[in-house]
């Protein structure tokens, strides 16, 4: 994977932030909690998911994560999600950033990067390529890492999807890959212990965000 960055593309309108992390370590917990703070002080907010936030992406989220599907080429795979993420780009997060609202999403290219990347052992650069031709590059203001041992990540679920079926080393590789990616651009980047409590984390997210909310439009009555 690589440690070097590109500048990317960042939004001049909104604000937009991404949760990571591997399985069960509270991305949508936390995303939930952030968009509710940010309305109760009356930003306009957009939360939002991958894969599965536009009709099309409901169809990939089927694909790629039901048990049913079995066994997919990698390659096939990557290219799944990396169709969810160039319409959910265009049709849902550029929009609302083109409003001036804040957008939360849970899971964006990092995930691509970490999971089919690292994950499956793809190539790096490849993929990279192809994810940010799908966004555009667009890139968040901000990407929190909830970082958690998958022992106690993948204990909270009773059924598990085809990701979240993987085995223990695979999610290892994965989490590693999100604490390398946060570590080649901390500017960018917020890397959160998953143990902390909720309240902690929350708190900590959202001070790390405030100083971004000057291009966000507030709510009008």
């Amino acid at each position: 994977m690589s440690t070097s960055p590109s500048p990317g593309r960042y939004t001049e309108t909104g604000v937009f932030v991404c949760f990571e992390g591997g399985e069960g370590s509270g991305k949508s917990t936390q995303s939930l909690l952030l968009r509710d703070a940010l309305v109760a002080e009356g930003y306009a907010v957009r939360l939002t998911f991958e894969p599965g936030d536009t009709a099309v992406g409901k169809e990939v989220r089927r694909i790629v994560l039901s048990p049913e599907t079995g066994d997919l080429d990698d390659r096939t795979e990557a290219l799944l999600y990396a169709a969810d993420k160039a319409e959910h780009v265009e049709t849902v997060v550029l929009p609302a950033l083109a409003r001036g609202e804040v957008v939360i999403t849970d899971r964006y290219v990092d995930s691509a990067l970490a999971y089919q990347g690292v994950g499956r052992g793809l190539d790096a650069a490849e993929l990279e390529r192809v994810a940010r031709w799908a966004t555009g590059d667009l890139r968040p203001h901000l990407t929190v890492v909830l970082d958690l041992a998958p022992e106690a990540g993948l204990g909270r679920f009773d059924e598990r999807d085809r990701i979240e079926g993987e085995s223990l080393e695979f999610h290892q590789r994965v989490r590693q890959a999100f604490l390398d990616l946060a570590a080649a651009d901390p500017d960018h980047y917020l890397v959160l212990d998953a143990r902390s409590g909720v309240a902690a984390i929350a708190a900590a997210v959202r001070e790390r965000v405030a100083p971004l909310l000057g291009q966000a439009l507030r709510d009008r009555p």
